[in-house]
């Protein structure tokens, strides 16, 4: 890392590193209003048709009355870290060096906590900037059990969210994601192998296999993201921690008999402690 107060001339320190200078002293460009505003909406369209890629978005833009090219629209897709999701060729090439692991849950009956685990990360905007939620769900219960912002797409806060969930709740049989880059890591999928859970991964563009956690996504942004503008992160913090909370303890839940997360979750524990 580049210390400028160290008494090595800057210069030196990028040689030593292997860095160009100008990198040292880049100074990023904060994100345009505009921008930000195309962002939010590349993402409720995002929602809505989870299959369109750069071309439809590109066109659906347009017809709302945005002038903007399909690379343009890639570019901001690729920062947000979402991509249409459809079957692709080659699905059996891998990413040198990450191991992608099998879809466990297909047939496989589910009705007790804590027997599968999901996570993914989804895009956050607000006024000025934008975040990354990840958020670990248990399936049986549709429960939120741990979840973090940050405003990288790196893996160490996806990693500090497993660890408070297995802290608090214990480990998991199965724990499903997509083939995203921060879940096939070496530290990811070492972290659940050292607590002995079995890891599924999603088929590559196959979000049906992850869909409790695409409703939620759907959920927290229709009902508290897309309703504030948030200053700051830890105005988003407290907003996201607010609707979570919200979400486990009140929200009742269509597909659970409109009980609670908690409730099940709580419940389906407690009798199978007392079986046991």
């Amino acid at each position: 890392m580049i210390d400028r107060t160290h008494a090595l001339p800057v210069v030196r320190q990028c040689q030593l590193l292997g860095v160009a200078r100008s990198t040292a002293y880049y100074q990023p460009t904060p994100v345009s209003d505009p921008v930000l505003a195309l962002m939010r909406r590349i993402d409720e369209l995002h929602l809505q048709y989870p299959f369109a890629g750069a071309r439809m978005l590109r066109d659906l833009l347009r017809h709302e009355g945005h002038t903007i090219g399909r690379r343009h629209v890639a570019t901001l897709m690729r920062r947000m870290g979402i991509e249409a999701l459809y079957r692709k060729p080659s699905l059996s090439r891998r990413q040198p060096g990450h191991r992608i692991y099998s879809y466990l849950l297909r047939d496989l009956e589910i009705s007790r906590p804590n027997h599968v685990w999901a996570a993914d990360i989804t895009y956050i905007p607000m006024r000025r900037g934008f975040l990354y939620l990840f958020a670990i769900l248990d399936w049986a219960s549709r429960r939120v059990l741990a979840w973090r912002l940050s405003n990288t797409l790196t893996t160490d806060f996806c990693l500090d969210a497993v660890r408070e969930a297995i802290t608090q709740y214990g480990c998991p049989e199965i724990f499903n994601t997509d083939q995203g880059c921060q879940f096939t890591s070496h530290e990811f999928t070492g972290l659940l192998t050292h607590h002995g859970i079995q890891i599924s991964m999603d088929g590559k563009g196959c979000w049906r296999d992850n869909v409790f956690v695409e409703r939620l996504w759907k959920s927290i942004k229709y009902e508290e993201v897309y309703l504030h503008a948030y200053d700051t992160v830890s105005a988003a913090h407290q907003g996201v921690a607010r609707y979570l909370t919200f979400y486990n303890q009140t929200r009742p839940h269509q597909a659970l008999d409109g009980q609670t997360p908690d409730r099940v979750y709580y419940e389906n524990l407690t009798t199978r402690r007392t079986a046991a």
